[in-house]
Order: C-alpha cells, then sequence, then structure tokens
C-alpha cells in the first residue's frame, strides 16, 4: 500500500528541523555579540524561508511530482506555525536560563538608539515603558509565535504561487 503524502507530516518534520537551524543560528549571534545587529537578524527569515521551500519541494516530490496552491500555502503556514512555536520556547528558555541579561541590553540599545535621534527624555521614557511591558514573557512569546505565523504565510503565498504543479484534470 502507498503511503499518502501528507502536508501536516511534512510541514512538522521542516517546522522542527528549520527550528533546529535556527536555534543554533540564534545561539551563535547572541554568543558571538552580534545579536543587536539588524542585519543578521533578518537572516533569520531567509532561515525560514529556506524551510518552507524545503518542505514544500519534498511535498511536491512525495506526491507523485504534483501540489495544489492550497497544500503548498497550508504547508508553509503551518510549517511557519511549528517554527514559531519551537523558535519562541527556545528564546523564552535562552532569556531565562541561558542569557538573562539579553533583554537589558537590547533595552539599552533601544534607549542609545532614541537618544541618537534627538528624542526628548519624556518620549524616550514613554518607549521603555512599552518596550519594558513588550518584554514580558507572555507577550514576546506570543508575538514570537504570531509574528512567524504571519510572516511565514506572506512568504508562503509567493513560493506556494512559484513551487505549485497541479495534477491535470483528466489523468
Amino acid at each position: 500500500m502507498e503511503e499518502q503524502a501528507s502536508t501536516a507530516r511534512t510541514a512538522l518534520k521542516y517546522g522542527i528541523l528549520t527550528s533546529v537551524v535556527f536555534m543554533i543560528y540564534t545561539t551563535i549571534v547572541n554568543v558571538s555579540g552580534l545579536a543587536q545587529n539588524n542585519i543578521l537578524a533578518f537572516l533569520s527569515y531567509l532561515i525560514l524561508i529556506v524551510g518552507i521551500i524545503l518542505g514544500m519541494k519534498e511535498f511536491r516530490i512525495t506526491n507523485k511530482g504534483f501540489m495544489g496552491y492550497g497544500e503548498g500555502l497550508g504547508l508553509g503556514s503551518l510549517l511557519s506555525g511549528i517554527f514559531g512555536f519551537f523558535s519562541s520556547m527556545f528564546t523564552m528558555f535562552y532569556t531565562k536560563f541561558i542569557d538573562p541579561t539579553i533583554i537589558t541590553r537590547t533595552l539599552e540599545k533601544a534607549r542609545a538608539d532614541a537618544e541618537a535621534k534627538g528624542m526628548d527624555d519624556a518620549q524616550i521614557d514613554k518607549l521603555m515603558e512599552v518596550s519594558q511591558k513588550m518584554s514580558s514573557p507572555g507577550i514576546m512569546f506570543a508575538a514570537g509565535v504570531f509574528g512567524f505565523l504571519f510572516i511565514g504565510f506572506i512568504f508562503s503565498l509567493i513560493i506556494a504561487a512559484v513551487l505549485r504543479r497541479e495534477k491535470p484534470v483528466f489523468e
């Protein structure tokens, strides 16, 4: 009996693999002291894009060379949600147990950036107040999951359109 191609199984596999790559990458960036580099922060999106592409390609191969647009979009979105969940869990673990000072350093950099932009003290204080509320564990976790889910959905819209290969109607 042939095994059916499953978008959920493929999304789980590649969601976890992509999360592991992200965790290794994040650890290297944080340990090397480059966590504040915005260019390196955007590479996490590249990791997600590569994971979505590889997942869709594998699904298409296991599905006899075909993948509908909806299947690709669903696979990419589910993969992104899984990626967001595991990545957020790792971020929470990292900031709680491995490097608890990372949030403080990030807030200090935000203050320095605001001062460099010429913001007055009242604006900076308000910014810091909001930033501290946003750096609470629950909000950080939810923002990570939904942020990666949203951006992954956008990436999946594009990638699924490029990689789709519909089954012929009369075959």
